[in-house]
């Protein structure tokens, strides 16, 4: 039994996205209070770990993840108490909070960066400044360090014109880049998360965690690339990870970390406990199954052989070398799943089922985003002033700048577009909701008059009473916790996906077999295996269409069947 079954292995985790989930004050923006005033909500799912999105004081150029004080609570989202109160109340329901620490980068309206900007010495070391040409000026800076592109489109360097020096940033202008070879900001990094561990807080996301260590030196990326090579698990990440788990005290604690275009054998040695780094990883491979040649704004139709492939790859080799997988299909930087490799138009509640099902039973720990359990879609925005994603709307400047049209560009933004989760949680069939008495911050999609949390309570027959019970059987059946995974050869050129969980030494009237099919298309697909003696264990359709040793796999129909002694 791989080591952290016993630790994560029936445990499920719900991400809030703090802006969008429950705003409590009218202002039309979520906020800790909204929060607590839904726990119960949460608790009847049967969540066991809460992320939630960071709170901490920020100009939101990035909704958050530029943050200006780790040790503070933004007042946007409410007061330090507020934040007590539901840590409080959700210990009182048996949920932990799991903070998002944002540690590859700060705003550059922190202190620190600010210091560094009137030339002080001690903060200028805190991130990655070059040197610019001693000729350079405002108008001709020349040309950067290196030719890295950042995430969010352009140079990933800025000019500063006071200093002469350029800084390096991933991700928005705004974001500067923090140099972890400094031990003074692992000092800080470390310090951070005692003040919060002091706070009772147990669990820890942390965002691009995987990008905190660059190599030495600065170098063009020579393949026309973005640069990743250079700082992707770089030379010293695992030894700076391991310096903040033993100083920060979260040894033991329920961690993940966000992999950026990682690799299988760095997130187990992320992973696995013998490191002492963290405990689970997420990683997004099977997140560019339709991303035509891997680039993210060029739309293709999800390749099936491509998804299998990885999951398998990352099921079974995380399993072989005691790593532990996050599973998931959607977050705050990710689509809707469901619009996404489903047909919410034909099939909206079995492609709402469908996918968990294939992923809460594999072997990891599953985490759901908030709305997921309603089956809430992509928003049927039709501007792109509807946007509020800074990689959003320069994107959509971008692809025009690539040879789309504004009609086309505008179709890729809707499709891919991080505001595609991030429009407010969909409550009730009010005008806004439920979320807010007031304007909501971004518009809410149109369908949340017959999607809503409101609609689906206490009907069995809901995408939400569909998550309670994958909940349970994870949370009842050992061989879901607990068992091994393996992946069914000769599906290839086909939309099914096939995984088999096995548990030597059952609990007695425990499954110790369970196989899971899974139909990834609009039409019915038939299987010759030998289901004798199997009965549904779960499916999004009831019990399985198993007639004379064939299976029927219905349009997006998911099933698992279980073996008992």
């Amino acid at each position: 039994m791989n080591p952290r079954a016993s630790e994560l292995g029936n445990k499920v985790a719900y991400q809030i996205y703090i802006r969008s989930f429950q705003d409590s004050d009218g202002d039309g923006i979520g906020d800790l209070r909204g929060i607590t005033s839904r726990l119960d909500y949460l608790a009847g799912l049967g969540v066991d770990l809460l992320w939630i999105t960071p709170f901490f004081p920020s100009p939101q150029a990035d909704n958050g993840y530029d943050v200006t004080d780790y040790r503070a609570i933004d007042p946007l989202f409410g007061t330090m108490a507020d934040f007590e109160e539901l840590a409080r109340e959700a210990k009182v329901r048996g949920i932990s909070l799991m903070l998002d620490m944002v540690f590859n980068h700060t705003s550059t309206t922190h202190e620190w960066f600010k210091r560094a900007l009137a030339g002080e010495d001690r903060y200028l070391a805190y991130y990655k400044f070059v040197d610019a040409a001693p000729d350079a000026t405002e108008d001709n800076p020349g040309e950067p360090p290196t030719n890295w592109q950042s995430k969010f489109g352009g140079s990933a360097w800025e000019y500063v014109p006071q200093l002469n020096k350029w800084y390096l940033h991933l991700f928005d202008v705004t974001q500067a880049d923090l140099d972890w070879d400094n031990p003074d900001v692992r000092d800080e990094m470390a310090s951070i998360l005692r003040f919060w561990r002091k706070k009772g807080v147990d669990s820890f996301r942390f965002d691009v965690v995987n990008l905190i260590s660059k190599v030495e030196g600065w170098q063009d990326d020579p393949t026309g690339g973005d640069g990743r090579q250079f700082y992707t698990d770089g030379p010293h990440v695992h030894e700076y990870l391991q310096e903040l788990v033993e100083r920060g005290g979260i040894d033991g604690c329920v961690t993940v970390g966000e992999m950026s275009s990682t690799t299988l054998e760095n997130c187990v040695r992320y992973t696995n406990p013998a490191h002492h780094e963290l405990s689970q990883a997420f990683s997004f491979h099977h997140l560019k199954a339709d991303y035509a040649g891997g680039d993210k704004w060029a739309l293709q139709p999800m390749d099936i052989d491509q998804l299998r492939t990885v999951f398998r790859t990352w099921q079974e080799g995380m399993q072989e070398q005691d790593g532990w997988n996050a599973l998931f299909w959607s977050n705050h930087d990710q689509p809707r799943p469901n619009s996404r490799f489903g047909n919410t138009d034909t099939h909206w509640y079995a492609s709402s089922t469908l996918l968990p099902t294939c992923t809460h039973l594999m072997q990891g720990t599953p985490y759901i985003y908030q709305g997921e359990e309603l089956g809430m879609t992509n928003p049927d925005f039709t501007s792109i002033d509807q946007y509020r994603d800074v990689e959003s709307i320069n994107y959509f400047q971008i692809l025009q700048d690539r040879g789309l049209t504004a009609d086309e560009a505008f179709h890729v933004v809707h499709e891919r577009s991080r505001d595609d989760a991030r429009t407010p949680m969909q409550w009730d069939g009010s005008a806004t909701a439920g979320f807010t008495t007031g304007t909501p911050w971004i518009g809410v999609s149109g369908n949340h008059t017959w999607i809503n949390a409101a609609a689906e309570l206490g009907d069995q027959k809901s995408v939400y009473a569909y998550y309670q019970q994958l909940i349970a059987l994870r949370k009842g059946e050992p061989i879901i916790a607990e068992g091994e995974i393996r992946f069914f050869d000769g599906y290839e050129g086909t939309p099914i996906i096939a995984y088999e969980r096995t548990l030597e030494n059952a609990p007695e009237g425990s499954a110790w077999r369970v196989v899971v099919l899974c139909n990834f298309s609009g039409d019915e697909q038939q299987l010759s295996a030998p289901f004798d003696q199997a009965q549904t264990l779960v499916g999004n359709y009831g019990d399985a269409l198993l007639e004379a040793g064939k299976l029927t796999l219905r349009p997006y129909e998911a099933v698992a069947l279980a073996w008992n002694d």
